[in-house]
Parts: structure tokens; sequence; C-alpha cells
């Protein structure tokens, strides 16, 4: 009798430190679950995922906990954003670049939905001209036509890569500049040595692979550690009927802006 009541206390006391374990255990898992934050959040795999809001552009860059202002000495004017981690890989490649003689100089960075909306109704107001001084507003009267002519170069707001604070444009916003001299040492450095750095060329020539999109942009770069979760979540999350709150967004469904502008890039950079 003595023998099988200490039995039965020993077993009782198994199962209760295993129920102890057990919460203890779940205690650990839900504090070193990640809080949802409004905008970002790290998530397994070391894939970040985003919301809506910061896929748009729609938040300040100067008052995101993971964007830094961009130094001076690097940049072609004060006051750019850039998210932290892209940054830092740039400095990397900004000094790698200056031990081969090649200054790498931002040009352009982040740029919120409210930045990139004024670019595009500039455009498609004619108050401000685009290629060659032409007047959008008086010389392309189908909607769709003048937005698929500004498209040849600026993104609608909330479907630009600037929006990330992942891409840079460097150097010059002129693809001749880097066909000789100067800017082909630049361009040829970067498409030998960026890829170490994490950085791809989103708009390369068009053709068979990448058939729409943007023309060739041979200074724009792409942090590509973190701009392939947002390109991979723009293409499960996003949706044309989305993109609006700007003139001229209704064409965003005529033109399926998703697929062959978001998505209509290099495929090495997605």
């Amino acid at each position: 009798m003595k023998s099988s009541l200490i039995y039965i206390l020993s077993f009782l006391t198994f199962i209760s430190c295993n129920e102890n374990s057990k919460k203890v255990n779940e205690k650990q898992v839900n504090e070193n679950t990640t809080t949802p934050v409004k905008n970002v959040q790290l998530l397994k795999n070391n894939t970040m995922e985003f919301d809506l809001a910061y896929i748009m552009g729609k938040f300040e860059p100067s008052e995101h906990k993971d964007f830094t202002l961009i130094e001076e000495k690097v940049a072609s004017r004060p006051g750019m954003y850039l998210r932290k981690d892209t940054y830092q890989a740039f400095l990397k490649m900004h000094q790698s670049a200056a031990d081969d003689g090649i200054d790498l100089k931002i040009l352009s960075a982040t740029r919120n939905f409210n930045a990139q909306k004024r670019i595009w109704e500039g455009k498609w107001t004619g108050k401000r001209l685009v290629q060659n001084g032409e007047n959008l507003a008086t010389s392309t009267l189908n909607p769709k036509e003048r937005a698929l002519k500004i498209l040849r170069w600026s993104s609608m707001p909330g479907s630009s890569r600037h929006h990330w604070g992942t891409d840079i444009d460097l150097n010059n916003f002129e693809n001749e500049y880097f066909e000789s001299g100067e800017g082909l040492k630049v361009y040829d450095w970067l498409t030998e040595h960026a890829a170490a750095f994490g950085f791809c060329q989103p708009y390369t020539p068009k053709n068979d692979l990448r058939p729409n999109g943007y023309n060739e942009e041979k200074w724009h770069w792409s942090y590509l550690p973190i701009a392939k979760s947002l390109s991979d979540q723009a293409k499960s999350s996003l949706t044309n009927e989305m993109i609006k709150g700007f003139e001229g967004a209704e064409t965003a469904v005529q033109i399926d802006v998703l697929n062959n502008f978001i998505l209509g890039i290099n495929q090495a950079c997605l």
C-alpha cells in the first residue's frame, strides 16, 4: 500500500511539472512572438512583412523608425532619407567604389505617396513638362494615353519603388551619361560589383523577358534583400483598384499597373 501511494504521488508530481513546464514554454513563445507594429515587422526565414500603407508610401520617412537621414557627403542635396539597412549597404558600396576611384552620389532616394503625387499631377496637368518639353494636358487628351506617356519614366503614386526606402538614383538621370567617359566607368563598376552589396538594376532594357514597365534607367538601383519582400507582397496584396487618390488614377486598372509596371522589372531583381 505504501509503495502504491508513493507511486501515485510521484506520478502526480510528474504531471504537475509537465504542466508547469508547458506553461513556461507557452509564456516564452508569447513573449518572443513579434508584436505587429504600424508599418513593418520581422518574420521567420529572414523575410520582412510590410502593410499596404508602407508598400504604397503612405507614411513620412523622416518620422519612421526604420529610416535615417542621408549624409550630405554622399548626396546631391540635403533632406533625403533611406531605410537604415539600405543606407548601411550603400555606404559599404560607396566606400568600395571610392577605393576603386569611383564616386557614387545619391540624387534621389525615398519619395512617399505625396511626393510622387506632386510629380505625377505636375505632369498630368501640364504644369511639369515631360520629355522634349511636351505639355501632356494639351497634347494628349486621352487619359490612358496620357498616363502611359508619364509611365515611361514616372510611377503612379502608390506604385513606386521609391516609396520603399530601398531604391536610389545615382550620379545622373540620363542613360547617355553612362555610355561613355566617367559615366561608363561608374556603370561598369556598378554592373560588376553592386550585386555583392545587395543592389540590383530593376529597369534594364526591355526585351522578351521584360516586355513591359518603365524605360531603362541605368541610374536606378534597388536594395534587393528588402525590396524583394516588398515586390512579393505587392504581388500578393496590392490591386490596381487600390492605386487611387490622384488625378488620372482611374487608368491604373486599364493599364494593369501592378503587373505591367510594379512587377515589370528585371527578372534578376524579382
